[in-house]
């Protein structure tokens, strides 16, 4: 689906506040609202718009250590990877996982409680499955930017 510049414009408002209501919308791209409204119907209809979710402050729902785990695999193989990854789609305190090329396989972004909770995912989650070869967990001392818009140019 190719993507016109008042697409953009929905899209890019709706990625700062998507609670906004058609009318307002409309005003802000300078559509008509049945116009709005049947454009952000097809924007939904095809997958340009995936989901709509309400972000959450991390430390006042009690996970207050975010904690970045980058995974070597044993081998290189598909099957392993897959493997992986459906445990990790199991994991609650995983928020992100990405498979990466360079000196590890995966990098995941785990936000939990306290050290404890962290300590109890690895024992549950890493150190059973034979096909890590190594992890390695950097602590984060502060969030310096975090975003979920995506820019369209």
């Amino acid at each position: 689906m190719e993507l016109d510049n008042i697409d953009r414009k929905i899209l890019t408002v709706l990625q700062r506040n998507n609670r906004l209501a058609n009318v307002e919308l409309a005003e802000e791209v300078g559509l008509s609202p049945p116009a709005c409204h049947k454009r952000v119907k097809r924007l939904r209809d095809e997958n340009i718009i995936v989901g709509d979710v309400s972000l959450l402050n991390p430390e006042l729902t009690g996970n207050k250590l975010t904690l970045l785990v980058s995974v070597e695999m044993e081998r290189d193989r598909k099957e392993i990877y897959d493997a992986f990854k459906r445990v990790i789609n199991r994991s609650s305190e995983v928020k992100h996982c990405y498979q990466i090329i360079g000196n590890y396989d995966f990098v995941m972004v785990v936000v939990v409680p306290d050290m404890q909770a962290f300590e109890e995912f690895v024992d549950r989650v890493l150190h059973t499955d034979a096909n890590i070869r190594k992890f390695q967990t950097s602590v984060s001392l502060r969030t310096v930017k975090t975003t979920t818009e995506i820019p369209l140019n």
